[in-house]
């Protein structure tokens, strides 16, 4: 029978093959200072690199690493579902792999939770990013904000530590389009952040590209809001009205023959319009019954390989 671990450290691993081993060591040194009841979970979201090798030869040194090895690439998000549904302690720190998240605030982190809360945000009050990342994370945040009627902070990502009953909740949630932060303010706990340093990569660059950021951002938006619903609705309302008025006023000018010359361009100018409207509206709705189909379709989260040093 497996020992519960006090503390438990899920980080996602994609193309961190040099990272890995200096994760774990600092892990090693910022866990051992609060308790040596503690596992990592380093999750490999079947990097094209020899980061699962990495990681095998982590876990083979010490037995609380721990790997998931997914059978495919699903993303992020996913990758540390699957992590927190293996995790079995009673803190759970989810961090990304690239040493950006500290390794040395965990501590911080913790200290802040024992105050009485069950959710500890870290946010990073420097970041390190290159400026096309910080901008495109101000520019979703600020859209999200609008779309989901909620305050959103830049500042925060995925590294903080949760306690159990936060992780227990969270694992309830079968959502296909995943955002960790998003779901997490559903659930509503008690939560606090605390300011944190933040740093540059420790190898290589980010696996994120603005395609990826964008279909996140869609994923995330359309998942959490049906504003763009009432937004299109909004607007076709508003196009009705003014149609409406320019009727009126084309009735008008011809009874006082302000129009001296009758021409197409106003005609075919609505048409391709009102045109391009009705299948902007039927994007959107196509894009909430995409994820709907998705959904309906009831599939795994996320399909895991191998994995290392659990104890069924």
């Amino acid at each position: 029978m497996e020992n519960k671990p006090h503390i438990s450290v899920i980080s996602p691993v994609y193309q961190a093959e040099k990272i890995v081993a200096e994760l774990v060591r600092l892990l090693h040194e910022s866990l051992g200072a609060i308790t040596a009841d503690y596992e990592i979970v380093l999750v490999n979201d079947a990097s094209p690199d020899n980061s699962w090798m990495a990681i095998v030869a982590e876990c083979t040194k010490d037995k609380r690493v721990k790997g998931i090895n997914l059978s495919r690439n699903f993303g992020q998000h996913y990758a540390i579902t699957a992590g927190l549904h293996y995790a079995k302690g009673e803190w759970v720190v989810v961090m990304d792999c690239d040493l950006q998240d500290r390794p040395d605030e965990i501590p911080n982190l913790y200290q802040k939770a024992q105050e009485g809360y069950d959710i500890v945000f870290a946010r990073r009050v420097i970041r390190q990013d290159k400026i096309l990342k910080r901008l495109s994370s101000k520019l979703f945040y600020a859209v999200y904000d609008y779309l989901s009627g909620m305050k959103s902070d830049s500042s925060i990502a995925s590294f903080g530590i949760y306690h159990k009953k936060v992780i227990i909740e969270f694992n309830q949630m079968k959502e296909k389009s995943r955002s960790f932060l998003s779901l997490l303010s559903y659930l509503g706990f008690n939560a606090t952040s605390i300011d944190v340093k933040h740093c540059e990569r420790f190898e290589g660059k980010s696996s994120y590209t603005l395609s990826k950021l964008l279909r996140l951002s869609t994923d995330v938006i359309l998942s959490n809001s049906n504003k763009p619903l009432k937004i299109t609705v909004k607007l076709g309302f508003s196009i009705s009205v003014i149609s409406f008025l320019l009727a009126i006023y084309n009735v008008l000018a011809h009874l006082f023959r302000i129009i001296k010359l009758a021409g197409f361009t106003t005609t075919v100018f609505s048409i391709w319009f009102v045109g391009g409207l009705t299948l902007f509206v039927l994007g959107v709705l196509g894009l909430y019954i995409g994820r709907i189909f998705e959904q309906v379709k009831e599939r795994q989260l996320f399909v895991v390989k191998d994995t290392l040093n659990f104890i069924e």
